[in-house]
C-alpha cells in the first residue's frame, strides 16, 4: 500500500513537472517566433527542431509512466484500455461502417468506450465460462474486420490469454502450421471468415486433435453482449497479471511470412504495443479527438499495432473498413468523421486510379499515414484528395524499432525517416545503416578486422536497430515464437565492436545529407503484393510438391509491373519433357493452378510464370535469381520467350503484346 502511495505521488509530481516544462519551453518558443520570427524559421528549416520540441517532451513523460506501469506489473494493454475507459466514457472508441443490404451504401455502428468495455466484460464471461479460455492460453482469433474482431481481443485480454491473429486468407498446411507454431489451444471463428478454417478443418482435426475450433453465430452472439443483464465477468489482476510477467513477453502473435518458409508467428511484446504506439500515435498527432480510419486487414501489426493499439492510446475511435473498396474509401472516411487513415502503397496508387468523387473532398481526414508511398505519386495524391500530412514509416512486424517521418510541404518526399537534430543524434545509436557487399548485395560487408562499416551518405546500406543487451537479445528483440533459428538469424552480431547485436531488417535503404532515410529495396527471398508478404520458398515448394513428375526445378521471384506497388509473383519453371506441346503445357498449368490454390493465399499465386529447359545457376551452383528478378516482359529480351499470365486469377494464358499493354494501362487488373 505504502508503494503505491508513493508511487502515485512520484507520478503526479513528475505529471506537474512535465506540463510546467512544456509551457515554459511553449513560452519560450513563442517569444523566440515573436521576437526572431525570420532567423527561427531559417534554423528550423536546416534543423527541424519544431517536431523536436513536440516530441520530446511527451517522450519522456510517457517513459516515466510506462516504468512505474511496469513496476507496478500493470503494463499490460489492458489496463491502457481501463484507463481511457475511465477518462472517456462517452466518447466514441469503435465506428464501422457495416455494408448494407444495397451496395456502396452502409450503415454506421458506433460504440463508446463504456459501451466497448461492457461488450468486452460480457463477452468474456462467455468465452470463460462456455468455452474454457483460461489465463495464459494461446487463443486463436479468426475473424475479418469489424467490432466483433476487437471485442474478441480484448475479451482474451482481460482473461490474461495471448490473442493469435491468423491471416483469415490462409489454408491447408500454412493454416495448420500457423495454428502449431503459435500453440493455438482455441480457435473463434468469424462467420465471415469461415471457409478457409471449413476447408482446413479435417487437416486440423487430423494433425491438431486438441485444438477446439469455435465457430460463431455472429447475431446471436451480439444480442447476449448488448443485452445489458448479460452476466460479465472482468479477471482478477493478479491472475491477468502474474507475478514475474515481463514487459517483453508476448501481447500477441502474428504471422508473417518473413524471408522463406511458412507463416512465422512474429512476437508482439507489451511494450511495443503499449509504450510504442503510444509514442506513434502521438508523433502522427492523434489525441481523443482523433478518427483513424483503417481498411488494411486487422490482422497485421500495421492495424492491429499502429492502427488500433495507437488511437486506443490516446482515448481516440477506431474507424474500420470491412475490405478495402477504392471506390467507397473516402465515402467511408467522410461517414466516420476520420482525421486520420491509414494506406499501403498500392492503396495510394488505387484510390488515384479511382474515378473522382464528390468525397475526395468532403472528407475531414488532416493525416494519412502507413508505409509504401512512392515518391511519383506522393504529392499528387496528397493534393487530389486534399491531405495536409503523409505520415511515411518503416516497421516490420517483428522489428524493435519503426522509423517515422511527417511530411508537410515539399521537404521530405518519399522519406520514412524525418527529425530534427536532436532526435537523430539520439537515434544514430540505435538505427544505422551498413554497407554491403560490392560482390553481392544481399551480404554485409565486412573489413579487415571483421567489422562492418556505415556507408557513405546517399549510398545503399542495411538498415540495423541495436539490440541493447546482446546476451539477452530477446529483452528488445522477440523474434519468432518457436522459432530459433530465423529468430537468430535475424541478429547480425560483432558489427562496429566485438559483443555487440543489432537486428537485420533485411532491406536496403539509403540516407541524404539531411539525415532523411528512404526505403529502396527489400532483400532475400520475399517480396511484396497487394500488401503481403510472400515467401519466394514456401510458392516454390508448392509447385514442386504439385507436380514432381513433369517439373524438374523452380524458382520464385518478385517482378516489377508498371503502375503496381510491390513486386507480381514470377515461376520459372524447368520441365522434365523439353518437347511438350503447347496444349501439354497449358494443362500442366490448369492443373498446377488447381493445387496452389488449395494450398496458397490468392496473392501468393504466380502472376507470371514461364517454362524453361534449364535455370540458370551462378558459377557458385546458385540460382541466379537476379536475372530472373530483371525478366523482360512481356517476351524476354529477345523478343522470342513465351511467358503465361494468370488472368483473373481463372486460367494461365499466354502473355499477347495486347494483354500487356492491357496491364500497363490497368485496363486489365492484376
Amino acid at each position: 500500500m505504502a508503494d503505491n502511495v508513493i508511487l502515485h505521488l512520484i507520478k503526479r509530481v513528475l505529471t506537474l513537472c512535465y506540463r510546467i516544462v512544456k509551457l515554459v519551453l511553449s513560452i519560450l518558443l513563442l517569444g523566440l517566433a515573436f521576437i526572431f520570427k525570420k532567423p527561427l524559421d531559417i534554423l528550423d528549416r536546416k534543423y527541424r527542431i519544431r517536431e523536436d520540441f513536440y516530441i520530446i517532451p511527451f517522450f519522456l513523460k510517457a517513459l516515466v509512466r510506462y516504468i512505474i506501469s511496469v513496476r507496478r506489473n500493470r503494463f499490460q494493454y489492458w489496463y491502457t484500455f481501463s484507463r481511457q475507459v475511465r477518462k472517456n466514457a462517452e466518447r466514441t472508441a469503435i465506428c464501422y461502417p457495416r455494408p448494407s443490404t444495397v451496395k456502396g451504401e452502409y450503415e454506421v455502428e458506433k460504440y463508446t468506450y463504456q459501451e466497448f468495455y461492457d461488450i468486452v466484460l460480457r463477452l468474456s464471461h462467455v468465452m470463460h465460462y462456455q468455452y474454457g479460455v483460461e489465463a495464459g492460453e494461446h487463443i486463436g482469433l479468426d475473424s475479418t474486420n469489424k467490432p466483433l474482431f476487437l471485442f474478441l481481443l480484448f475479451a482474451i485480454w482481460n482473461i490474461g490469454a495471448i490473442p493469435a491473429l491468423l491471416n483469415y486468407n490462409i489454408m491447408g498446411k500454412p493454416l495448420v502450421h500457423s495454428l502449431k507454431t503459435a500453440s493455438v489451444s482455441k480457435v473463434f471463428i468469424d462467420p465471415q471468415a469461415s471457409k478457409p478454417m471449413l476447408e482446413s478443418e479435417d487437416l486440423i482435426r487430423e494433425t491438431l486433435p486438441d485444438t477446439q475450433l469455435n465457430y460463431i453465430h455472429e447475431a446471436d452472439l451480439m444480442r447476449v453482449l448488448t443485452n445489458p443483464s448479460s452476466p460479465e465477468f472482468l479477471q482478477l489482476d493478479e491472475v491477468r497479471s502474474p507475478k514475474g510477467l515481463t514487459d517483453y513477453k508476448p501481447a500477441m502473435f502474428i504471422f508473417t511470412s518473413g524471408t522463406t518458409g511458412l507463416p512465422k508467428s512474429a512476437i508482439m511484446s507489451w511494450r511495443k504495443a503499449v509504450f510504442a504506439c503510444n509514442l506513434f500515435s502521438h508523433v502522427f498527432h492523434m489525441d481523443k479527438r482523433s478518427v483513424a480510419f483503417t481498411a488494411m486487414p486487422l490482422f497485421h501489426s500495421t492495424a492491429a499495432m499502429l492502427g488500433l493499439c495507437a488511437i486506443i492510446s490516446q482515448g481516440g475511435c477506431l474507424a474500420m473498413a470491412n475490405k478495402f473498396s477504392a471506390t467507397n474509401f473516402w465515402k467511408q472516411a467522410y461517414l466516420t468523421n476520420a482525421t486520420h487513415v491509414q494506406y499501403v502503397g498500392e492503396i495510394c496508387r488505387y484510390l488515384l486510379h479511382a474515378p473522382p468523387s464528390k468525397y475526395d473532398h468532403m472528407h475531414s481526414v488532416k493525416v494519412a499515414y502507413g508505409n509504401g508511398l512512392r515518391p511519383d505519386i506522393w504529392q499528387r495524391f496528397r493534393k487530389r484528395f486534399n491531405i495536409e500530412s503523409i505520415g511515411e514509416f518503416y516497421a516490420a512486424t517483428e522489428a524493435p524499432f519503426a522509423t517515422t517521418c511527417l511530411q508537410k510541404g515539399d521537404f521530405g518526399v518519399g522519406a520514412c525517416k524525418s527529425y530534427g537534430s536532436v532526435i537523430n543524434w539520439f537515434l544514430s545509436f540505435q538505427q544505422v545503416l551498413v554497407r554491403m557487399d560490392p560482390e553481392d548485395d544481399s551480404v554485409v560487408y565486412r573489413n579487415a578486422k571483421g567489422l562492418c562499416e556505415r556507408p557513405a551518405v546517399g549510398e545503399p546500406g542495411e538498415l540495423l536497430m541495436k539490440i541493447l543487451f546482446p546476451k539477452k537479445p530477446e529483452t528488445s528483440f522477440q523474434g519468432y515464437l518457436g522459432n530459433k533459428k530465423e529468430t537468430e538469424s535475424k541478429v547480425l552480431r560483432n558489427v562496429f565492436k566485438k559483443g555487440d547485436a543489432y537486428y537485420r531488417c533485411g532491406d536496403l535503404f539509403r540516407e541524404d545529407e539531411n539525415g532523411l532515410l528512404y526505403f529502396l529495396d527489400r532483400l532475400g527471398d520475399t517480396f511484396r503484393w497487394k500488401s503481403e508478404n510472400v515467401s519466394t520458398s514456401e510458392v516454390e515448394d508448392e509447385i514442386m510438391s504439385s507436380n514432381d513428375t513433369d517439373f524438374a526445378q523452380t524458382v520464385v521471384v518478385g517482378v516489377k509491373i508498371p503502375g503496381y506497388e510491390g513486386r507480381a509473383g514470377f515461376a520459372v519453371i524447368k520441365t522434365v519433357d523439353n518437347s511438350l506441346s503447347d496444349e501439354r503445357k497449358l494443362n500442366l498449368l490448369e492443373d498446377l493452378l488447381a493445387d496452389l490454390n488449395k494450398e496458397l493465399p490468392k496473392y501468393a499465386l504466380p502472376i507470371f510464370i514461364k517454362l524453361v529447359d534449364e535455370i540458370e545457376m551462378t558459377d557458385t551452383n546458385k540460382i541466379s535469381k537476379k536475372t530472373y528478378k530483371n525478366q523482360v516482359l512481356p517476351h524476354g529480351p529477345g523478343g522470342d520467350e513465351t511467358i503465361y499470365w494468370l488472368k483473373d486469377y481463372s486460367e494461365y494464358k499466354v502473355l499477347t503484346e495486347k494483354d500487356w499493354e492491357a496491364i500497363k494501362t490497368q485496363n486489365v487488373k492484376l
